[in-house]
C-alpha cells in the first residue's frame, strides 16, 4: 500500500510527471503533420484520415470528468499509472493498424488514456507542493508540455516523412510505458475524506452557475477555432507540394511561441487587466489565421504558428484562470467540464473542416477561423470585465 505524502516544498515537479506531460503533449500534436501521409498509405481521403485526429481529441476531452472523479476516488498516481499503461498499449496498436477504421479506434483509446496525464499531474502538484512555491512547479510542468508540443509539430513530420508515420506513434508508446513504471516510486498524496456532497451535488453547483456555463461555451469555441483549425496548417503546406518533414518544421514555431509568450503572460499577469490579456490573445489568433488565409507558405505558416502560440498563452490562460474562480466550491468539476468543452469543440471543428481540406479550400477554412476569433474575443473580454465588476472584492486567484 502506498504511503500518503505530506505537502512538500519543491521548486520543480517530480521528473516522471514532467516527462509524462511532455509525452502526452507530443502524442497529441504529432498526428497533425502526418495526416496526408496516413491518408496516402492507407488509401483513404484526407477528410477520412482526419478522423484519426478528431477522434483522439474527442476522447481526450470527453474523458476529463471521468479521470477527475477516478483520481479523487482512487488516487492521483494510481490513475496516471494505469492511464499510461493503457496509452502505451493503444499507441503500440496504433502503429500496427493496417486500415483506417482500426487505426481510428486505437487513436480514440490512446487519446482517452493520455487525457488523464496533464490534468492529474497538475492536481498532484497542487496536492503536494506548498502554495508559496506551487506556481513555480506548475509553470515548469506546463513548460514540459509546451516543449512536447514544439517537438511533436516538428519531429512528427520529420520522422513520418523520412522513416514512417507509424514510428511517430511507437515512440510515445514506449515512453508512456517507461513513465508508468517510473511513477511507481512516486508517493501518493493524501486524499480528503468526503464532505457530504456527492457527485450530483458538485454537478448541480456547477450547472446552476451561469458564469460557468458561459466559460464552458467560450472554451468550446476557443477549442473549435484554435485546436480545430491548427492541425490543418501542415496539410495546407503539403497541399502546395512540400514534404511532411518541412511542413512539420514550419509549425514548430507554435510550441516555441507557446514557450516564450507563456513567460511574458506570467510577467504581465496582475499588471494588465484580464480583459486586455484576452484581447491581445484573440488578436493574435485573428491575425495569425488571416495571414494563412491570404497566402500559405513556409514563412507565413511559421508566423501564424508563432502567433497561435501567443494567442493560446494570452487567451487560454485567462479563460483557464477564470474557470478556477467561477465555482470555487466545485473547482475540480468545473475544470473537468472546462477541459471537456475545449476538446469537444476541437473535435467537432476538425471533423467539420475535413471536407474543406479535402477540396484544398484552406483559404476558406482559415478565413472562417480568423472571423470566428473576433466575436470569441469580444464576448470573452466584455463578459470577463462584467464578471470582474460584479464579483466580490478580493484577490484574483492565481493561474493554475
Amino acid at each position: 500500500m502506498t504511503t500518503p505524502a505530506p505537502p512538500v516544498s519543491l521548486a520543480r515537479p517530480p521528473l516522471p510527471l514532467s516527462v509524462a506531460s511532455f509525452i502526452s503533449s507530443f502524442d497529441r500534436f504529432a498526428v497533425s503533420p502526418m495526416l496526408v501521409l496516413i491518408a496516402d498509405d492507407l488509401g483513404v481521403s484526407l477528410s477520412a484520415a482526419v478522423a484519426a485526429a478528431s477522434g483522439y481529441y474527442l476522447a481526450y476531452g470527453l474523458t476529463q470528468p471521468l479521470w477527475g472523479l477516478l483520481s479523487d476516488r482512487l488516487g492521483r498516481v494510481r490513475v496516471m499509472r494505469w492511464a499510461l499503461f493503457g496509452a502505451a498499449v493503444a499507441g503500440a496498436v496504433s502503429a500496427l493498424m493496417p486500415v483506417l477504421a482500426t487505426l481510428v479506434l486505437a487513436r480514440v483509446v490512446t487519446g482517452a488514456c493520455f487525457g488523464a496525464v496533464i490534468p492529474t499531474s497538475l492536481t498532484y502538484v497542487g496536492d503536494t507542493v506548498r502554495a508559496e512555491v506551487r506556481q513555480r512547479a506548475l509553470t515548469d510542468l506546463m513548460a514540459a508540455a509546451a516543449l512536447g508540443t514544439a517537438l511533436a509539430t516538428g519531429l512528427g513530420g520529420v520522422v513520418a516523412g523520412l522513416v514512417d508515420w507509424r514510428v511517430a506513434f511507437t515512440v510515445p508508446a514506449v515512453f508512456a510505458l517507461i513513465c508508468a513504471v517510473a511513477l511507481r516510486a512516486l508517493p501518493e498524496p493524501p486524499r480528503p475524506e468526503g464532505e457530504g456532497r456527492g457527485v450530483g451535488g458538485y454537478l448541480g453547483a456547477v450547472l446552476r452557475q451561469r458564469w460557468a456555463l458561459l466559460v464552458f461555451a467560450l472554451a468550446f469555441t476557443e477549442g473549435a477555432i484554435m485546436l480545430g483549425a491548427m492541425p490543418f496548417l501542415a496539410p495546407a503546406l503539403q497541399h502546395t507540394g512540400l514534404a511532411a518533414a518541412v511542413a512539420g518544421l514550419a509549425i514548430t514555431a507554435y510550441g516555441l511561441g507557446l514557450w516564450v509568450f507563456a513567460k511574458l503572460v506570467k510577467h504581465l499577469s496582475g499588471r494588465w487587466p484580464v480583459p486586455l490579456l484576452m484581447v491581445v490573445g484573440g488578436a493574435q489568433l485573428c491575425v495569425g489565421f488571416a495571414i494563412v488565409t491570404v497566402n500559405v507558405s513556409v514563412p507565413s505558416v511559421a508566423v501564424t504558428a508563432l502567433l497561435l502560440g501567443g494567442g493560446w498563452s494570452f487567451l487560454h490562460s485567462s479563460l483557464q484562470t477564470w474557470a478556477t474562480s467561477v465555482v470555487p466550491e466545485a473547482r475540480g468539476t468545473t475544470i473537468a467540464f472546462f477541459a471537456c468543452s475545449l476538446f469537444v469543440g476541437s473535435a467537432v471543428a476538425s471533423w467539420a473542416a475535413g471536407p474543406l481540406a479535402e477540396d484544398g479550400r484552406y483559404g476558406l477554412l482559415f478565413g472562417l477561423a480568423a472571423l470566428a476569433a473576433v466575436p470569441l474575443t469580444a464576448v470573452a473580454a466584455l463578459s470577463r470585465r462584467r464578471y470582474g465588476a460584479l464579483r466580490p472584492a478580493g484577490p484574483e486567484p492565481q493561474p493554475e
